[in-house]
């Protein structure tokens, strides 16, 4: 709406409301004219009214258009002029250069894609030939690699078998480990018990009585060779013992860095250590010439001097006996004694916290004497007080029985078991559940005595899945892998046989479920034998609540 002013008189005005509709469609130009003097654009005005609206009738509707085309057809042809010529009366033309043209056989073309399908088999043909070719290739590449592959694991696993054989043979004739005397008894405990009963099968009587003397007498021989070996391979391992107790204590302190560097630091105390680490293992030195070993002892007596004690007292007169008896040319085999001696007391002063002080923090026995009565248990076999470190706990022990001593000389005594195998089975199986670094817990608590029961009384010795009986060559594994090593998620399988086990993704779609039924029942028969254990309530209550959430 528009207001506007309209004169209706000579001197009046009446104002007046005029309406103005704006149209929906472009204005059409009907012409008009342009001022050259001010270059304004005048156009004719038209007036058009409102076209009229068509009823909704509720259906969309579109208009078309219909455009007819013009065609025009011409034809054009263009000029080529040819001339023929031919022999005739008066001219002669040469047909040397001409070519016979005959007409082939028409072909349909029924025929003609009959000829391109025979075509294309025939490629085909000799494309699948040339696959063929490469896959059998590939097929006898593979065999031939596999078979290879079979052949030097054979030959791995022979050397395996006769390199564990020679160890074991080796560990029978030249014993010097805990593990190596616990073979030897155990085999003299099967040696008794077959020829036992050979002679309780074969002979009666007197007879049998005095094959039963004469294999006591044998066993006792063996038990005294034994014997023999075991000081011989103490006195050893007692020697190599003191060496990497002072090596040790010579070792400068280390620390990782955060870019994972190690850094090594030698303090004052170090270098002290490593100083008399060194002078250690040249007095405990045999057959070295005589001013060497006179050097020896003059450093080592210098090097004791410089404290004023009853001990360097002993130690400085015991070095100037030997100089002096080496001035007298006495032989070697009767300085023995007395070298042992010097040895004996120098390692003495080595391990005394105020002339070494890096050793103080390595020695089992504390320099205060409060401290030893933490930690400290009664074994009542032997009647001795003992660190708890020297007991051995099963995890359903309930008290503190023997110490490991006392359990030692049971065993060798009585049963002669070896337990060498469970504990390599439990050593490596601690090592694959360290590799996962899930923070487990329950196979650091387990101990070699456990895992006996479980691999004899649950898995019955043998592997799951092969039956194999060698204890060498099976390992334990887990069950589930992406949950924690329990004794009710496990299973006893060879080597070969864990490393693919552990590459499957679903257990339920590889193995059948009967044994899956089989394996489920020894988990529950496992989970029954550890419930009666005050350590395992938590770890069997997290179980089952993770077995309810999956």
């Amino acid at each position: 709406y528009l207001g506007t002013s309209v004169l209706t008189d000579s001197e009046s005005f009446q104002d007046v409301v005029v309406k103005i509709e704006r149209p929906t469609y472009p204005k059409p130009f009907l012409g008009g004219f342009k001022n050259r003097v001010t270059g304004v654009e005048l156009h004719n005005a038209g007036s058009q009214t409102i076209p009229k609206k068509r009823p909704d009738k509720g259906i969309q509707l579109f208009c078309r258009e219909t455009q007819t085309v013009f065609e025009k057809n011409k034809q054009q042809q263009t000029k080529n002029t040819t001339s023929t010529q031919m022999t005739k009366i008066g001219l002669y033309v040469s047909n040397v250069t001409d070519k016979l043209i005959t007409p082939g056989k028409y072909c349909t073309a029924e025929e003609y894609h009959k000829r391109r399908l025979e075509a294309v088999i025939v490629l085909q043909t000799y494309f699948r030939r040339w696959h063929a070719i490469n896959v059998v290739q590939n097929l006898r590449e593979e065999k031939r690699l596999r078979l290879a592959w079979e052949a030097q694991e054979e030959l791995r696993r022979k050397k395996e078998k006769e390199e564990k054989l020679r160890r074991e043979h080796e560990r029978r004739m030249n014993p010097k480990t805990k593990e190596d005397f616990e073979l030897l008894y155990h085999a003299l405990e099967l040696w008794r018990q077959e020829e036992t009963e050979q002679i309780n099968r074969t002979l009666t009587g007197a007879e049998r009585k005095a094959a039963l003397c004469g294999i006591l007498e044998q066993e006792a021989k063996l038990i005294a060779s034994i014997g023999r070996h075991r000081l011989n391979a103490d006195e050893e391992n007692q020697q190599k013992a003191i060496l990497r107790f002072l090596d040790k204590c010579a070792q400068p302190k280390r620390w990782k860095a955060f870019d994972g560097k190690i850094t090594e630091m030698d303090t004052q105390y170090t270098l002290r250590a490593k100083e008399l680490f060194e002078l250690y293992r040249s007095i405990s030195r045999n057959y070295i010439p005589k001013d060497e070993r006179m050097d020896v002892l003059l450093t080592l007596r210098r090097t004791v001097k410089e404290h004023e004690c009853k001990l360097t007292q002993e130690i400085v007169e015991l070095i100037d006996r030997e100089v002096d008896l080496m001035s007298r040319q006495v032989k070697e085999c009767n300085l023995e004694g007395l070298r042992k001696r010097i040895c004996t007391l120098f390692l003495q002063y080595i391990k005394t916290p105020k002339f070494n002080p890096e050793v103080a923090r390595i020695l089992k026995v504390p320099p205060d004497p409060l401290k030893l009565y933490k930690n400290v248990n009664f074994c009542h076999s032997c009647e001795n007080y003992l660190p708890s470190t020297k007991f051995p706990v099963r995890a359903n022990s309930r008290t503190i029985g023997r110490c490991r001593l006392c359990c030692k000389l049971d065993n060798e005594a009585r049963w002669r078991e070896a337990f060498l195998k469970y504990k390599l089975i439990l050593e490596n199986l601690r090592k694959s559940e360290a590799d996962y670094q899930d923070d487990a817990k329950i196979v650091f608590l387990i101990q070699h005595q456990d895992l006996q029961y479980m691999i004899e009384n649950i898995w019955g010795c043998q592997s799951a899945l092969s039956a194999c009986s060698d204890l060498y060559d099976l390992v334990m594994v887990r069950w589930d892998k992406h949950h924690e090593w329990s004794p009710w998620n496990t299973i006893l399988l060879t080597k070969d046989e864990a490393d693919t086990h552990l590459k499957l993704c679903n257990l339920q779609k590889v193995y059948e479920a009967a044994f899956i039924h089989r394996i489920k029942h020894k988990h529950i028969r496992a989970k029954n034998y550890f419930a009666q254990i005050p350590a395992m309530a938590s770890f069997l209550h997290r179980s089952d609540n993770q077995a309810k959430a999956n």
